[in-house]
């Protein structure tokens, strides 16, 4: 099986930010629904983040629990059952759930609140329940969130949260929930605390900040040292200067083997025959002769041009491109020797 490449669970993402991060994040529960299924077990470990040019787009993941609560064609919902066993985690469950009710589309969404409320608080009122088994701790579980109103678990946060849960809680068994009235429930909160769908997540903010933190703090560091450096010794900086220019001086006035005096009257010489050329050939002059100063004048230019690359710069390149190159090397990676 080869599954997508994908990035750390909401559940990391709540860890790096403190356990805090504002809600940004649209449930992709509906988009499971339209497909016939229900997750039956919604939770921050299920919900993924992209990878690279997708990293902000939200996955859900781990359909082992998933169940077809619908016919695919002529859409006929599953019966309602009771007495069905916990499926899903206990945490996050619906009050139907812990009752052993027949999971649907319900109880993904009040498992979503769940999940929602738990980013708001850090941790949710039935958390941390001790009990001998796993079913004593379920049953703990269930009477605490059965006796923990909406109004109490939500207080303190905007009432949206406490709406949203108080619909879940009011559909039905078979009931197609409103998603369009949950996500516009939240977009109006969204704007009205002044956040927006600007895709860039709490966790990507901190990352940036991180990052650019580092990068000053280094800045500073490089900064420091070279203060350090030049008041112990005041007078390095400007002796380095002068020896670096007297090397610099000594190297360019070496002697070379392409004297430029000699190539300047070269070049005068080429230039007088290419006019000459150009007025119309004189009779003292043969076309072998004429065709072989061409060739020279060709030659010559390719020799000057090849000279002047890093690999022959010392013996052919005049003083002036010697010290536009000196002092460009001067200012980044790619010194070359001369």
């Amino acid at each position: 099986m080869v599954m997508e490449l994908l990035g750390p669970s909401l559940e990391d993402l709540f860890n790096f930010c403190s356990r805090k991060f504002s809600l940004k994040t649209i449930s992709r529960i509906e988009y499971i629904h339209s497909k016939n299924f229900i997750h039956r077990d919604v939770k921050p470990d299920n919900f993924l983040m992209g990878l690279g040019k997708k990293g902000n787009l939200v996955y859900i993941i781990d359909f082992g629990l998933a169940k077809k609560y619908r016919d695919a064609r002529t859409h006929q919902h599953i019966p309602y059952r009771e007495n069905k066993n916990l499926t899903g985690t206990a945490r996050y469950a619906s009050i139907n759930t812990h009752l052993g009710i027949e999971q649907s589309r319900r109880d993904d969404l009040e498992s979503l609140g769940y999940v929602l409320m738990y980013f708001n608080l850090g941790s949710l009122p039935w958390q941390g329940l001790k009990a001998a088994t796993k079913r004593q701790k379920y049953e703990r579980i269930s009477e605490k969130k059965m006796s923990t109103p909406i109004e109490v678990l939500c207080k303190g946060y905007p009432s949206e949260f406490a709406t949203y849960l108080n619909f879940c809680r009011s559909l039905r068994f078979d009931d197609k929930p409103d998603y369009s009235y949950l996500r516009q429930l939240f977009r109006n909160l969204f704007h009205r605390q002044g956040f927006s769908y600007d895709y860039v997540f709490d966790w990507n903010m901190l990352k940036f900040g991180a990052n650019r933190a580092v990068e000053d703090a280094e800045r500073e560091r490089r900064e420091r040292e070279e203060r350090l450096r030049h008041s112990r010794n005041p007078g390095a900086r400007g002796m380095a200067s002068a020896s670096s220019r007297a090397r610099a001086t000594q190297e360019v006035a070496a002697p070379s083997p392409l004297n430029p005096a000699s190539h300047t009257g070269q070049f005068e010489k080429e230039r007088k025959v290419s006019m000459r050329l150009h007025r119309g050939a004189p009779v003292n002059i043969s076309s072998s002769d004429l065709t072989g100063r061409q060739d020279a004048s060709r030659m010559s230019s390719q020799a000057l041009s090849s000279r002047v690359t890093p690999s022959g710069l010392q013996s052919a390149a005049p003083r002036c491109v010697l010290y536009l190159i000196r002092k460009h090397a001067a200012h980044s990676l790619s010194v070359y020797r001369l």
